[in-house]
């Protein structure tokens, strides 16, 4: 769904734009808007309102009526850095699933440049592909890295690459030295950057590769890269399927669930459902409560779960087992967890392909292990939690069609679980440890 869209409920609750940095100083209130104006857009009249890692505001997003304003046409995303703590914030809105990860490399590895030009500027830019638009998959797939353009409201950049330009001619040329105005303007331009001996001004490394990523083009779109194919995962129907470099290219549907998990088996990306994992972590049976309170939303949509516990869950299993043998996905669960415990490992083989999402993680110590779960929950929609974790695009677009008592209760469960303590959560459940 739109975050524009957000029910109160989910920014009380710190379900969505959480752990955002609030910026009320007029000077930083100054510079974003020097920022805005850069980028052709009006400056903002607020007071306060919070940023994200790339400087996104839910509130200015608001004020201007368009939250792609430092996303337009999705692509080549804008960003706008006050203050070298926006490194530790999460990224809130965004196009590519990567974003974040981009951000955080740019900003770590130029921490130095960062620190320096943010006591004086603004640092604001675009990160860079090579399309400017995206029309199919194919213009996807040409994105092999971005480079950061970075500028300054103030030009500090460009000063400070002026006056290293002018220090190596004093260096180099014997009779520099004698040129009053260029030891003029060196004396202007180092009463705005300081000593750039001491203080590295211009960032060192502004190109980073462009990795795995979930996209929101085309109503969703994953891009898995190993060393000899790149895998798209995505709806049949985006324009570009199937087109072009089937050598290099391998094109899955979204709703083929025996190709999709096989790949993921074949690449190493996930842990196969055995003992060794699956008796300690209870996933089995976190993925049977949500199964059973996904029939009760379709069943019973406005009932009030507020006060739902164990024994009452156990009872209305009891009572609707027509229904959970109809759907069948908590049969398999306990037959599997039979099976494991008996075995030590489920014969996934002899299991019909949408159930294995069920039963499966991805790889904790794979570097797609984020995005690999995020694919999952999308084989798994009962799943809010999961969903809410690792893809929190689809969990918005869920929450959108709940009823007001089943947004209570997804917002219950997610405060009494997940949110209570996130990194004992994901340890225990997915095996993550960051």
């Amino acid at each position: 769904m739109s975050p524009a869209k957000s029910p109160d409920l989910l920014r009380e609750n710190e379900l969505i734009y959480g752990r955002l940095l609030t910026i009320d100083e007029p000077h930083l209130i100054h510079r974003y808007n020097k920022a805005l104006v850069a980028f052709g857009l009006k400056p903002t009249k607020l007071k306060s309102f919070e940023i994200d890692r790339t400087g996104f505001s839910p509130q200015v997003a608001e004020e201007c009526g368009d939250y792609n304003y430092l996303d337009p046409n999705e692509i080549n995303r804008r960003f706008i850095i006050l203050t070298p703590s926006q490194v530790d914030l999460p990224v809130v809105h965004t196009a590519f699933s990567n974003t974040s990860q981009l951000m955080f490399e740019f900003m770590s590895t130029n921490q130095r440049a960062i620190d320096a030009l943010t006591i004086k500027d603004v640092i604001y830019g675009e990160i860079e592909d090579s399309v400017p638009k995206v029309d199919d998959i194919e213009d996807l797939l040409s994105i092999n890295q971005v480079e950061f353009k970075v500028l300054s409201a103030e030009d500090v950049l460009g000063k400070a690459a002026e006056l290293g330009k002018l220090v190596d001619r004093l260096k180099q040329e014997p009779d520099a030295w004698r040129d009053s105005a260029m030891l003029t303007r060196m004396v202007e331009l180092a009463k705005i950057c300081g000593d750039i001996r001491e203080n590295a001004l211009v960032p060192d490394r502004v190109i980073f590769r462009h990795s795995a990523y979930w996209t929101s083009h085309f109503g969703g779109l994953y891009v898995f890269i190993d060393r000899d194919m790149t895998t798209v995962i995505s709806d049949p129907a985006a324009p570009g399927f199937r087109r072009s470099r089937p050598w290099q290219v391998s094109y899955l549907s979204i709703d083929d669930a025996d190709r999709v998990f096989k790949f993921l088996a074949a690449t190493g990306r996930i842990e196969l459902p055995r003992a060794s994992w699956i008796e300690t972590s209870g996933y089995l049976e976190h993925r049977a409560e949500m199964v059973v309170r996904s029939l009760i939303r379709d069943a019973e949509p406005d009932r009030n779960l507020t006060d739902v516990d164990k024994v009452w869950l156990q009872t209305w299993i009891h009572s609707h087992a027509d229904l959970i043998t109809r759907d069948g996905n908590f049969p398999f669960l306990n037959a599997a967890k039979r099976e494991i415990a008996h075995l030590g490992y489920l014969k996934v083989e002899d299991v019909f392909p949408q159930q294995r999402f069920l039963a499966i993680r991805a790889k904790p110590g794979h570097p797609d292990a984020w995005l690999t779960n995020q694919l999952i929950s999308d084989f798994v929609p009962q799943d809010f939690v999961s969903r809410y974790v690792f893809n929190k695009p689809g969990f918005y677009r869920d929450y959108d069609g709940f009823s007001d008592a089943w947004r209570s209760h997804v917002v219950d469960v997610l405060k009494t679980t997940y949110l209570k303590d996130k990194v004992a959560f994901r340890t225990r459940l997915y095996g993550l440890t960051d």
